[in-house]
């Protein structure tokens, strides 16, 4: 019996695609999984470690973590309307910034106080395309970004995941939707998170993974409700409605196997990353050889 290390999120998107394969729902292939559940920016640094056999990683960080991981067909978060957003407490402010997204932001709105869920998430990467002139950034656990809106400790917040359901409950403003201005910009899907797998390992354990996490993508979408206890374990305090609302948002087709549109989609993110020095260039191939 094989034992890998895998690392993923403890968010219902995460739980929903690997609930089949940790828990013996199908058949594994003779290999175990050793799980470790974190925030995904803490993901992203163990990526740059190399912790891990296999991890859930944010599209931007793996642009620094390519050089020891090739990316899966299965697993990933991609499609439209999935992007994160810009909100902030004060209704004046949001009307204020409206419509900058892509264009240059006035002088007394470039120091604002922004909490983002991390250096090398996807929606930090977003952020730099849409607004560059926010560089006044905190660093915040992405379920604490809110908590910090309403004590005043930052002005605005870069908010993913389910809260993109909630904020407006919580008395907060829409700014912008980032992951409308990637579409608008490149007709294309969003990258936001993928699925990796270290290169070091035998190409047959690689192809392996990479069968079995569509089995299990495929398992969760023919028995949707087959892991809701697990899934409901590790979210956060939501309603069952709010974490399947977060699972169809963030699992789709695109989650069984990027295919074409979705590898292009990637393709386009990391092109749009290295023309602007946001990430460093590499001669490695993204995507699992097989």
């Amino acid at each position: 019996m094989e034992e890998l290390t895998l690392g993923f999120s403890p968010c219902p998107n995460d739980t929903f695609i690997f609930d089949a394969l940790i828990h013996d729902k199908i058949d594994t292939e003779g290999l175990r999984f050793h799980v470790e559940y974190h925030d995904v920016e803490t993901l992203n640094e163990k990526a740059f470690r190399g912790d891990l056999d296999i991890t859930k990683l944010s599209y931007h960080a793996f642009a620094y973590a390519v050089e020891d991981y090739e990316l899966l067909d299965a697993g990933s978060a991609l499609g439209f309307g999935v992007g994160p957003l810009l909100i902030c407490k004060d209704a004046d402010l949001a009307a204020a910034l409206a419509g900058y997204a892509g264009k240059e932001l006035p002088k007394e709105f470039q120091n604002l106080r922004i909490g983002i869920p991390g250096k090398y998430t996807t929606a930090n990467f977003l952020l730099g395309l849409a607004f560059p002139q926010l560089t006044n950034k905190q660093e915040l656990l992405f379920s604490d970004i809110e908590q910090a809106l309403k004590d005043e400790q930052i002005d605005i917040g870069l908010i993913i995941h389910e809260n993109r359901f909630t904020y407006m409950d919580r008395g907060f403003h829409k700014i912008a939707d980032l992951g409308d201005y990637w579409e608008q910009t490149t007709e294309a899907p969003i990258p936001l998170g993928g699925i990796v797998i270290k290169r070091s390992l035998p190409q047959e354990t690689k192809e392996k993974v990479n069968r079995l996490l569509k089995a299990s993508v495929a398992y969760a979408f023919a028995h949707p409700k087959s892991g809701l206890a697990y899934i409901r374990s590790h979210a956060q305090e939501m309603a069952e409605e709010v974490m399947y609302k977060h699972i169809e948002l963030y699992v789709n087709a695109y989650s069984e196997d990027l295919g074409a549109v979705g590898k292009n989609a990637v393709n386009t993110l990391f092109e749009k990353a290295r023309s602007l020095n946001l990430t460093p260039a590499t001669e490695k191939n993204i995507f699992l050889v097989k």
